[in-house]
C-alpha cells in the first residue's frame, strides 16, 4: 500500500533533529506519533541527500503558474457565477492557453466544486394569478369576439399612390392565433401576418407603392 499521507517540512526537521540528540527510531516515532518505517526512510533520505523535502517529481510542469491560479481563485470567490470559459479567456488574454477541463481540475484541487444555477419556473406567483383573472374575466367570451381580439399590437403604414401624393391608411393587426396571408385591394389591407416573420416581411415587399412605417404599437 502506498503512502496515505505526506509529512510536513517542519516534522521532517525535527526527526532528524531528535536523531541527531542521540534519540532512537522508535522512541522519536512514538514522540511524534509516526510509524518507526516513517523516521526510518526520513532519516535515510537525509544521510544520503543532506535534504528532508521531496524532490520534484518528473512529468510535465503544471500548465498554470502560481501566480495564475492565484487570479483564478480570486475571481472565483469574487465572483462565484464565474465559468470556466470566461477563466480560459482571461488566462489566454494574459498568455496562458489551457482548456476547460483543465481549469476544473485547478479548481477541484484549490477545494472549489462546480455547480449550476437552479431552475425557477418562468411563471412567478403574480404571473400566474394575472392570467387567472384574465381567464375568467373572458370565459364566456364568444368565439367570435375571441376572433376580433389581438394583442393590441399594429402597424401603421403610409401608402404613397400615384404623383398626386396620395395617401391611404393601412392598418395590419397582428392576432394571435393566426398567421394566414390575405390579399385585399388596394388601399385596404394587403397582408395580414405575424411579425418578424419571413412571410411578413414577403408581405411587405408586396405592397403596392412605397411604404413608410410611422408607428407601432404593443
Amino acid at each position: 500500500m502506498g503512502k496515505t499521507k505526506e509529512l510536513s517540512k517542519d516534522v521532517r526537521d525535527k526527526i532528524v533533529d531528535l536523531h541527531k540528540a542521540g534519540m532512537g527510531y522508535k522512541t522519536i516515532g512514538k514522540q511524534l506519533g509516526e510509524k518507526e518505517t516513517t523516521v526510518v526512510a526520513i532519516i535515510r533520505k537525509w544521510k544520503k541527500h543532506k535534504m528532508t523535502i521531496n524532490h520534484p517529481r518528473p512529468g510535465a510542469p503544471r500548465k498554470i503558474s502560481p501566480r495564475g491560479v492565484s487570479m483564478i481563485m480570486r475571481k472565483v470567490r469574487d465572483q462565484p457565477r464565474t465559468t470556466r470559459e470566461e477563466l480560459v479567456n482571461d488566462l489566454k488574454a494574459a498568455g496562458t492557453t489551457v482548456t476547460k477541463k483543465t481549469i476544473g481540475n485547478t479548481l477541484r484541487r484549490n477545494g472549489f466544486k462546480s455547480c449550476s444555477a437552479r431552475k425557477v419556473p418562468l411563471l412567478k406567483k403574480a404571473h400566474v394569478q394575472a392570467r387567472l383573472k384574465f381567464a375568467n374575466e373572458h370565459l364566456n367570451d364568444s368565439e367570435k369576439a375571441w376572433e376580433k381580439r389581438s394583442t393590441g399590437s399594429c402597424i401603421i403604414c403610409y401608402n404613397l399612390q400615384g404623383t398626386m401624393g396620395e395617401i391611404s391608411y393601412t392598418f395590419i393587426h397582428i392576432y394571435r392565433t393566426s398567421n394566414t396571408l390575405r390579399a385585399w385591394k388596394r388601399g385596404q389591407i394587403y397582408k395580414q401576418f405575424w411579425p418578424g416573420t419571413a412571410r411578413a416581411r414577403l408581405a411587405l415587399s408586396r405592397l403596392p407603392g412605397p411604404v413608410k412605417f410611422m408607428a407601432f404599437c404593443g
